[in-house]
């Protein structure tokens, strides 16, 4: 299980979101339960919003996923110069791929979307 992103709850506790493979699909967890993802959309929102990803940054990685055929997700904390806060980021990678990477915050909300698109279609 890998924790993609954190947002604060209204009553001021912390809450986290986590991608959890089970059985080759992806479930993304959070405050709502899991939400089952439809089969590629990580790997299309990934490629859809990515931008190539800088290897000589200065990044700390978080933490990894490996997602089954040489594909990996990794949550990795960038600090800029210009940053007072660092941001989290989450990289895509795959062999056929030029890594690519998406500010957490906006590949958990477009996760959750599909998610829940999935969940209502059912």
């Amino acid at each position: 299980m890998l924790k993609i992103h954190e947002f604060i709850l209204p009553n001021g506790e912390l809450s986290a979101v986590f991608l959890r493979q089970e059985g080759g699909s992806l479930l993304l967890v959070g405050e709502e339960g899991e939400l089952a993802l439809p089969a590629a959309a990580l790997r299309a929102v990934m490629v859809r919003y990515g931008a190539p990803f800088d290897a000589a940054a200065n990044c700390k990685t978080e933490g990894a996923l490996e997602l089954g055929n040489g594909a990996r997700l990794e949550h990795v904390r960038h600090l800029a110069g210009y940053d007072v806060i660092a941001r989290d980021y989450l990289v895509y990678s795959e062999p056929a791929l030029e890594p690519v990477c998406v500010m957490a915050t906006n590949v958990a909300g477009a996760l959750r979307h599909l998610g829940l698109a999935a969940r209502s279609i059912k």
